[in-house]
């Protein structure tokens, strides 16, 4: 399942879909709800086994190469610390892949939402964590962005 990340494109076009399909019942979504715990329930097997999602409400993957930024062993959500080694692993894990690496790989294949990459993304709510990130997106929760933040 984590081979398909490698196509990041063909994850690009499924991320449309589903964006696409699911924005006709934004008005019917609250954070909360029975239907957001569905949701929940979906992200924790679908987007764990294919992304390891750790569920922190605001999902970018559409913005970092289909690459969970969260699996960063730092946490850093807005690119690499600095420490990649020459193999382009991680400091802190030297066995694993640096997450930004890949990101940024992966990103090169994606024609529609690669550029993404560049931009700096707001801090992570971390009071969205465990909600549901489709929800958030689709009732607009996720692009609210603290006071002072300027895009």
């Amino acid at each position: 399942m984590k081979r398909l990340q490698d196509r990041p494109h063909l994850l690009e076009v499924g991320y449309k879909i589903s964006r696409r399909m699911l924005w006709p019942f934004r008005r019917w979504l609250k954070a909360g709800g029975w239907v957001e715990r569905l949701f929940i329930q979906a992200e924790r097997v679908g987007k764990g086994l294919l992304f390891d999602c750790r569920m922190c409400g605001q999902c970018v993957l559409h913005e970092t190469g289909m690459t969970c930024p969260m699996t960063c062993p730092k946490d850093l959500r807005n690119g690499p610390c600095g420490g990649v080694r020459p193999d382009g692993h991680c400091e802190v894990l030297p066995e694993m892949p640096c997450v930004w690496v890949k990101a940024w790989e992966r990103s090169q294949k994606m024609p529609v939402y690669g550029s993404a990459i560049l931009k700096v993304l707001p801090p992570l709510d971390r009071q969205l964590e465990g909600t549901s990130a489709w929800v958030n997106e689709a009732t607009g929760i996720s692009q609210q962005v603290p006071a002072g933040w300027d895009q």
